[in-house]
């Protein structure tokens, strides 16, 4: 499968990720923390089935000093015992966020009391806004079909600005 569009080497497509990756930027100077943000992006990927963004968030998450058998847990979270509490009610709202076509009342209202329960309010807001983001990455990468195993970690990091 090759890529069907180079978002990059496109006027608008460049102009549009500069944007994208300023928000992003938001969120990752946020208190959120850093490898919550991995964590939750590495997740929501795993779901849509991004590998663009499963290999960027692997290999940033370890970049920046996470285990290994934290990230090879992640897509069984729930089965495992590497996780805080904390991280866990993240995971939960990534999961339930980018599945929404899947659950009638979307974010259940446990998993929100979870996220209250060990977020404060500028943190909630970062967890949000990265699930929204981190499923509209995804689903650009999917659609133009950029594939996972070229990314080198910080190689975006000029692009933001």
């Amino acid at each position: 499968m090759d890529v069907r569009f180079d978002m990059f080497h496109n006027e608008i497509g460049a102009k549009f990720a500069k944007r994208f990756a300023n928000s992003g930027l938001v969120i990752h100077q946020s208190s959120l923390p850093r490898s919550t943000q991995e964590l939750v992006s590495l997740r929501a990927s795993q779901i849509n089935g991004c590998g663009w963004c499963i290999d960027m968030h692997t290999k940033e998450a370890a970049a920046a000093g996470e285990s290994a058998v934290r990230l090879n847990l992640v897509a069984a979270w729930r089965e495992s015992t590497v996780f805080t509490e904390a991280e866990r009610a993240a995971l939960a709202l990534a999961e339930e966020g980018t599945r929404l076509a899947d659950a009638h009342e979307g974010v259940s209202d446990e998993t929100w009391a979870q996220v209250r329960k060990h977020y404060d309010d500028d943190q909630v807001a970062a967890l949000v806004c990265l699930v929204a983001l981190i499923n509209a990455a995804n689903r650009l990468a999917v659609i133009v079909h950029q594939r996972g195993g070229s990314y080198e970690p910080g190689m975006f990091a000029a692009a933001v600005g």
